[in-house]
């Protein structure tokens, strides 16, 4: 299936900007719909506490928002002009919690877009959480870093494949940019053969269906003493130049908390690259 209907998150943030651009990049390449969701909520205080407040400042903090939604929606429209969206494109502003947001209008969506949250600025800011995304949305994630610029995005992809349901899962939703990419590596560290793992040549059988889809493709395993099997996968994105990574997202919910699996943990804190992810 062609991602036809594209979401990004932006907020308050410094990379939002440089992340609509690269949305926006994407949905043209893919002839998609563009929408984009600024959601955002402000400090809710105790009414007693309300009351207090003089309303000056109240008016002040109203104002404050309305010209930060004013700059925001300026960026869109001159975002989508730069890159002929002017037609397939939505602007939506939501007052309410951005993750709850987010995870309710990406169900309307091919593939949302958002960013890795900064720990050192956005603490004191409602962000969308793409850990909570992940298991609320029902959709895969376009995760990208906080740091950096991306020029290019699906020319090189590199999957991290370990032949489970959720690796299987996020190589079918990106199969439209894994088909349009000019080179996929797929990539098992530590494989364990066998009838029910990665086969007796890891990945072989993965690359052989991404082959019948036109992929450009090479399967690579490697053994490694590493111990953390994430900074495996994030080296061989540098050593590769890829500038995309499709994996698997792990984890599970417990007495409503979110339990997320070591790899999905490490790669949401300290990707290089944006990132497919699926659960």
């Amino acid at each position: 299936m062609a991602i036809k209907d594209f979401l990004v998150v932006v907020d308050d943030t410094p990379a939002s900007a440089a992340r609509l651009d690269l949305a926006a990049r994407l949905a043209a390449r893919c002839d998609a719909h563009l929408t984009a969701l600024y959601a955002f909520t402000d400090i809710v205080l105790p009414g007693y506490i309300e009351a207090e407040i003089p309303q000056e400042l109240r008016d002040s903090r109203r104002q404050s928002r309305k010209e930060q939604t004013e700059r925001m929606t300026a960026a869109f429209d001159d975002t989508i002009r730069r890159h002929g969206l002017t037609d397939r494109s939505e602007w939506l502003v939501q007052e309410g919690d951005p993750t709850i947001s987010a995870a309710v209008r990406g169900r309307y969506a091919d593939l949302i877009m958002v960013g890795q949250p900064d720990p050192d600025r956005d603490r004191d800011q409602p962000v969308a959480q793409p850990a909570d995304l992940l298991f609320e949305c029902g959709r895969p994630l376009l995760v990208v870093p906080y740091a950096g610029r991306f020029a290019s995005i699906g020319e090189r992809i590199l999957i991290g494949w370990n032949g489970s349901r959720e690796a299987a899962r996020a190589v079918g939703d990106a199969m439209p940019l894994l088909a349009a990419a000019k080179r996929v590596v797929v990539m098992a560290a530590n494989p364990k053969p066998g009838p029910n793992g990665l086969g007796d040549e890891p990945c072989a059988d993965i690359a052989r269906h991404l082959s019948r889809h036109g992929c450009r493709v090479e399967a690579t395993h490697v053994a490694t003493d590493v111990v953390e099997p994430g900074d495996t996968l994030l080296n061989m994105a540098a050593d590769e130049s890829c500038d995309l990574l499709v994996m698997g997202a792990y984890g599970r919910s417990r007495f409503r908390e979110l339990v997320l699996g070591g790899m999905t943990r490490f790669i949401l804190r300290h990707m290089t690259v944006p990132v497919l992810m699926s659960h």
